[in-house]
């Protein structure tokens, strides 16, 4: 790009210096502007405030309003979860690693007990086993309808936000019932629940999925059928499955785009092995393609729970956990558990060293992964794109800073 020379004392004052030339960004106002070099504009999506997504930041680089470079800044949330893990024991780690995604909280706890109880060699009771599937597919319901209201919201349609907080508020009732907590629900222990199902808890589950999956076709078509919806998204953002597989992506996203990966029926965990999961794909890879998984998603858990409440019913009383003793300590050794969760694939790599905290616990957190593929969807879409983009990534940004 050609550049202007000038002297370094003016060049402090109106420019940036590159490779010993001076590049300034000239804008000519009237009769005797005269036609200067410039350069691409540099611009900061973010950081955000907390209350959109999180604290991301990008950096655009624009030729006019086209993305031409485009650079993922995170950090701004960071908060050591990992370091932290490493000084509390395992019924504290549990508290610390259902907030990472904190639409998520049921299913990060996943991942803390399954690796200790496997260390352990520990088996669950039954009824904890379908109780924690069940709640898992739950909580995988209450992400994707966070996701399917607040992506049209990005697009600037209100209306679908109140539709799908409507069925969320259905399905939290159930959960805040069981547990006592509406996000950080804190319910697992190291071989199995902390207690049991309330009496006729079962029922009311039941009746959730009923009506929510009788509203969900309320939901359809007030978005996908949309063509304005349709405009915004279909063909937008494309993610190949090179892509893909280069950086990790799991999930909805992944599955958007042809890969047909899913843990809980590739690598069963819980009571997976016995549910007939239905893996939804697409190829398209586009925000709609991406959309679309989202809700057909949503369908499949929907299914998935109630084959669980079915399961429940029929088993006979019994424990929900196993006794622990006082203080628990993990032999030594070292494994990796790892579980599909409602945003990619989750894992937790454990080493101990026979102590009652971990040697070292480290989080693969699904949104990282997803989010760095933006410096190479990005470039080429227009700025107004961007958004639409970056709402089809269903990412939480605690996931991303761990």
């Amino acid at each position: 790009m050609p550049c202007l020379d000038l002297s370094p004392a003016l060049a402090r004052r109106t420019g940036r210096w590159q490779h010993g030339r001076m590049t300034e960004r000239v804008v000519g106002i009237g009769a005797g502007a005269k036609e200067l070099a410039t350069e691409d504009m540099i611009l900061n999506i973010g950081p955000q405030h907390p209350s959109t997504h999180g604290v991301l930041r990008l950096r655009l680089t624009l030729d006019g309003e086209r993305i031409t470079a485009a650079e993922p800044i995170i950090g701004y949330m960071h908060r050591g979860a990992e370091k932290l893990f490493e000084v509390r024991d395992y019924r504290q780690i549990i508290m610390l690693a259902n907030r990472h995604d904190w639409l998520s909280g049921f299913a990060n706890e996943l991942g803390v007990v399954l690796a200790a109880e496997r260390m352990l060699g520990m088996e669950p009771p039954v009824r904890a086993v379908w109780a924690r599937t069940l709640l898992a597919e739950l909580n995988r319901v209450l992400n994707h309808l966070m996701f399917l209201g607040s992506y049209p919201l990005e697009l600037g349609a209100m209306t679908p936000l109140f539709y799908s907080f409507n069925e969320r508020e259905r399905i939290q009732a159930v959960m805040e019932e069981i547990s006592g907590g509406r996000m950080h629900y804190m319910f697992n222990r190291v071989g199995g629940l902390k207690e049991d199902l309330p009496y006729g808890w079962l029922d009311r589950v039941s009746d959730a999925i009923a009506e929510t999956r009788r509203r969900v076709p309320e939901i359809e078509d007030l978005i996908l059928h949309n063509e304005i919806f349709i405009a915004r998204t279909k063909g937008v953002g494309v993610l190949t499955r090179e892509q893909i597989l280069q950086y990790g992506v799991s999930g909805p996203i992944a599955r958007a785009s042809g890969v047909d990966l899913d843990l809980r029926r590739d690598d069963p965990y819980l009571a997976y092995g016995e549910l007939p999961v239905k893996v939804v794909t697409r190829t398209a890879g586009d925000c709609r393609a991406r959309f679309e998984v989202l809700f057909e998603q949503l369908r499949v858990s929907l299914d998935l729970a109630e084959a669980c409440v079915d399961r429940l019913r029929s088993l006979p009383p019994g424990p929900i956990n196993q006794r622990l003793p006082k203080v628990l300590k993990v032999p030594e050794g070292h494994t990796y558990a790892w579980t599909e969760n409602p945003l990619g694939i989750n894992g937790y790599y454990l080493v101990s060293k026979g102590d009652k905290t971990p040697w070292r616990l480290k989080l693969r957190s699904a949104s990282y992964s997803n989010i760095q593929v933006l410096r190479e969807m990005l470039p080429g879409h227009l700025v107004a794109d961007m958004v639409a983009i970056l709402g089809s990534m269903f990412f939480v940004v605690g996931d991303i800073d761990k």
